[in-house]
């Protein structure tokens, strides 16, 4: 999780400190990191979020409709985490590969895959120790 969020935060800092090359100083750096491109990773951090906040250790959940709204949260949970993961990669082929920028422009798009793919990493090992009776038993069921 940790690693995941500094991944994005050091492409953050990275174009924020960004300067022209030093050959001819008087062109702007061509792209930066803007708003657009925290939206894939708060998509997936809120998914991360609302499925990690599903009880699974209750062993009977009382009537069929308590079932039913921890699967539409774990579903609405990885509908987040699945368009933050796919914001995220059209937006490293629309805005940083398809332009023809140098490495260490495309090195943003890139932190933001890597920072949602590792978010979604982090959510299921979370579910599996989450979800573990005693420890060495897991199970993936809700």
């Amino acid at each position: 999780f940790a690693l995941a969020n500094w991944t994005f935060l050091d492409a953050a800092i990275l174009s924020a400190h960004a300067h022209p090359p030093y050959d001819d100083p008087q062109i702007p750096p061509p792209v930066h990191v803007q708003f657009v491109d925290w939206v894939p990773g708060i998509c997936s951090l809120l998914g991360m979020l609302i499925i990690n906040l599903i009880d699974i250790r209750g062993d009977d959940y009382g009537d069929s409709t308590a079932v039913w709204r921890a699967r539409l949260f774990l579903f609405i949970g990885f509908a987040f985490m699945a368009g933050g993961l796919a914001g995220s990669v059209s937006l490293l082929v629309l805005k940083y590969v398809m332009m023809d920028y140098p490495e260490q422009y495309t090195y943003y798009g890139y932190a933001n895959v890597s920072q949602n793919v590792a978010l979604m990493l982090s959510a299921d090992v979370l579910w599996i120790a989450q979800s573990a009776q005693t420890e060495y038993d897991y199970s993936l069921t809700l």
